[in-house]
Formats: structure tokens, C-alpha cells, sequence
């Protein structure tokens, strides 16, 4: 097959080149002409996903995958378009489909008879019907059902290790028609490989949901409820701190039976995903008290931090604070919707004098970010453990030397590891010199 896979950012391009893989001709767009350079010079343009440097490096030169800016290369008698293109939404998640938009009418004015076109990237319930279909319809001059088929199929994987979720997960497909569904189903077969899964009852593979709504909602809903998951934990780890209780041992008992799977509470919920989904349910389900009350709990997360921390500390007004950790995940270089700006705004507001760390960003980057540098061996009178990356786990006393006071937000460090400074660990009582 010849397939068009528009948007070559941490899931396109993997994408793109595991249908490479297959042996199918794939062709990339992207708006960024250095994104299209680094492919077509077999190299990956972002570090972190596994194994994609090598997939690249391999079928960029077997002319099984390359990347262009124009959709008039790519679109034009392609037997199936995959898009991939950011949904960005505001602060409260609110969406702006300024990118899909304009990346829907570059394909529909190129688009030409016979194609499938599948939307992976994450929408509102309704979008692909009541959006993307008059969009193509009118632009193209082609109607849905006959002479083009209009899928939703969400992606399902987490950067840094999408051919491994690939594989992982079923494959969720919802057309427009049962025509539609059908092709789906027989493109995703001929892309993509599964993991057998004797846990599920369907079995791994393709599972088509019926309607692009089902498919839209599926999504929307197992990320929205890690978001309430999330949510209660945090309200439980709140009541623990005031009730002398660990919440992990709570959690780590209620989990010990098959009907409990609390998550972990923490100082914030950030990336792409989790925070988001949420709020673009909520456009479709206003009346959806829980979800709401968890999107505001996690949100109100880094400054409940803070104020532990002052609780501890005293008074933050000139104290010298390092956060650890920009990004919003550990091993992943990306700070979209990261906890880190709001920790950092309210030390701000608490008076402190606040500096960052991450080891996936050098200076120059932190500072493009906002932030004043800060490194492991500089003098600090506290500091707030914000990202659970690896490195964090062999803090010394001697990374943060002057510090009395260590906010603990996810819970990485162990017993009496920092000697004689206090840890504060959400979820836990505070103890002095742990």
C-alpha cells in the first residue's frame, strides 16, 4: 500500500515507520522542513523513542519511508491517510483545532478517490462526524461512504515506547459506515502486529467499537479515568497526611484484591494526555460532576506541595528553592502541562527564590522555559522533588547542601537517605530526618 501519514511528531513517526516496516511505501508530512530533513537523512529528528534511530536509519534508504512539507507528494492516490496532527487545547483544556484544521484542508484538497482516512489524534465525541466529514466532503468535492471512508482509531501508546504498545494493546477502529469499518480493519491487520493476550476475552488485534463515537469515547474515557483514579488517591493521601497514616501502605493493601487498583497520588499529573482528556469529555459532558472534581483536585496538587513544604520549612519568603525536575514524567524529555509551573509559581507566590533542575535540559533550555538554572552541589535551603526521574533516586545530602526540608512529591526517595534533613512525602506524615 501506498499510505500518507500526516504529522511527524512522537507518534507519527514512529507510526510511520513501523508501517514503513511492514513493507508498505509510507510518506510523512510535516509542516517543519528540518523535521522532513532529519528523516530524509535517515536520522530521528527527536531523541528517546526505542528504537526508532534504528528503524529510520534503516528504511530511509530502502525508500520504503521519506518526509515531505507538501501534501501534494503525499495525499494524491494514497490508499490510506493516517493523521496525527497536535490537537492543542488551552489551560483548561479547552480545544484549538487550528493545526487539524488547516492539515484536514491541505489533505481534502489533495485527496483523491478510494482512500482511507483514519484520525488517531485524541478529539471530542463527534468530532470526526460532525467535523472532519462536511470539512473533506466540501473541499474534495468526494462524499464519505463512497467515494473516500472516514475512520476514528485512536493512538494508544506512551512516547518512548510505542512499537511495544503497538503491539500491546488492541487496536481501536469506529467508521462512519460498516464499509468503512471493514477497511479499517484490513489496513490495521496489514500494519500492525499483536502480542497474544490470552487476558482478554476478544482477544489483541483489531477491535472495531461500532461507530466513530464509541471509538472517540473509548479513548476519552480510559484516560479520563486515570485522571479521577488519580484524583482519589490524592484526596486519600490528603486525609493520610492529617490522620498520622501512610497512604502507600493503604493503597499497596487495598490493591492486594482483584477489585481495587487505586493509583499512586503525587505532586502533579502532567503531559499531553491525562490533564486533557479529561476537559475534552467534559466539552461533551458537562454534567460529569466526578470528572470535574478530580481534574480540579490534581490541578490543585502543586500547591498543596507547597504548602506542606511551608508547613515544614516555615515561612518560604527568601528561601533559596530547587525543584527537581522540569518535565511532567521521569525518562521523558517533554513538559507539556508539567507540574512544574505551577509548583514554581507558587513557591513564587510564597516569596521564594526558586531554581530548576532536570537532567534532560541543560541551562540554555531552562531558561528558554522560564526558569533559573539550578545544579545538584549548589547551596539551597530546601527543595521540591517534582519529577520521578531515575537520577533522582540516588540523591545525597551532598546534591543539595544547606537544604533542611525536602518535598518529596513522588515519593522516590528512601528511608534516611538524605540523612539529617526532613523529607515530606505526600501521602505520609511528616517526619523529621526520615
Amino acid at each position: 500500500m501506498k499510505i500518507a501519514v500526516i504529522g511527524m511528531g512522537k507518534i507519527g513517526l514512529p507510526l510511520a515507520a513501523q508501517f514503513a516496516g511492514k513493507g508498505h511505501e509510507v510518506v510523512g508530512v510535516d509542516v517543519n522542513s528540518d523535521t522532513v530533513a532529519t528523516i530524509n537523512a535517515g536520522h530521528e529528528p527527536f531523541p528517546g523513542e526505542a528504537h526508532l534511530a534504528e528503524h529510520v536509519a534503516r528504511l530511509v534508504p530502502s525508500k520504503r519511508l521519506r518526509a515531505t512539507t507538501e501534501y501534494a507528494d503525499a495525499v494524491p492516490h494514497a490508499d490510506a491517510i493516517v493523521v496525527v496532527v497536535p490537537l492543542f487545547v488551552d489551560n483548561d483544556g479547552n480545544p484549538d483545532f487550528g493545526w487539524m484544521d488547516s492539515a484536514t484542508r491541505d489533505l481534502a484538497a489533495n485527496l483523491t478517490p478510494g482512500t482511507l482516512v483514519s484520525y488517531e489524534t485524541t478529539l471530542p465525541v463527534g468530532t470526526t462526524r460532525t467535523r472532519w466529514k462536511p470539512m473533506i466532503e466540501e473541499i474534495s468535492g468526494l462524499t464519505e461512504g463512497a467515494d473516500f471512508h472516514l475512520v476514528f482509531s485512536p493512538e494508544r501508546v506512551l512516547t518512548g515506547r510505542v512499537f511495544e504498545d503497538l503491539r500491546k494493546y488492541p487496536k481501536l477502529i469506529g467508521g462512519l459506515s460498516s464499509i468503512g469499518a471493514a477497511k479499517a480493519r484490513a489496513f490495521y491487520e496489514a500494519v500492525l502486529d499483536f502480542d497474544e493476550r490470552p487476558d482478554l476475552v476478544r482477544g489483541n488485534g483489531v477491535w472495531d467499537l461500532g461507530s466513530a463515537e464509541a471509538s472517540e469515547m473509548a479513548k476519552l474515557a480510559e484516560t479520563t479515568y486515570r485522571d479521577v483514579n488519580i484524583g482519589l488517591a490524592n484526596q486519600f493521601a490528603k486525609f493520610a497526611e492529617t490522620a498520622g497514616i501512610d497512604v502507600y501502605q493503604v493503597i499497596e493493601a487495598s490493591n492486594s484484591q482483584p477489585y481495587s487498583h487505586i493509583h499512586r497520588p503525587g505532586i502533579a499529573v502532567g503531559g499531553h494526555c491525562i490533564p486533557v482528556y479529561p476537559r475534552l469529555y467534559l466539552s461533551n459532558d458537562p454534567h460529569a460532576t466526578v470528572v470535574e472534581t478530580a481534574r480540579e483536585e490534581n490541578a490543585n496538587m502543586p500547591s498543596h506541595a507547597v504548602t506542606r513544604l511551608a508547613e515544614t520549612f516555615g515561612s518560604l519568603a527568601g528561601a533559596r528553592v530547587a525543584v527537581l525536575g522540569a518535565a511532567y514524567r521521569g525518562g521523558v524529555k517533554e513538559t507539556a502541562f508539567s507540574g512544574v509551573f505551577e509548583t514554581v509559581r507558587s513557591l513564587q507566590q510564597a516569596g521564594a527564590h526558586v531554581a530548576v533542575q532536570d537532567p534532560l535540559y541543560d541551562d540554555e533550555e531552562l531558561e528558554a522555559l522560564g526558569f533559573r538554572p539550578f545544579h545538584l552541589g549548589d547551596e539551597a535551603d530546601a527543595a521540591v522533588i517534582q519529577t520521578d526521574h531515575r537520577e533522582y533516586q540516588g540523591l545525597s545530602p551532598d546534591d543539595l547542601p544547606g537544604a533542611s526540608v525536602v518535598l518529596d512529591g513522588r515519593n522516590v526517595l528512601r528511608d534516611g537517605q538524605l540523612g539529617d534533613v526532613t523529607v515530606v512525602v505526600i501521602g505520609r506524615p511528616t517526619v523529621a530526618a526520615r
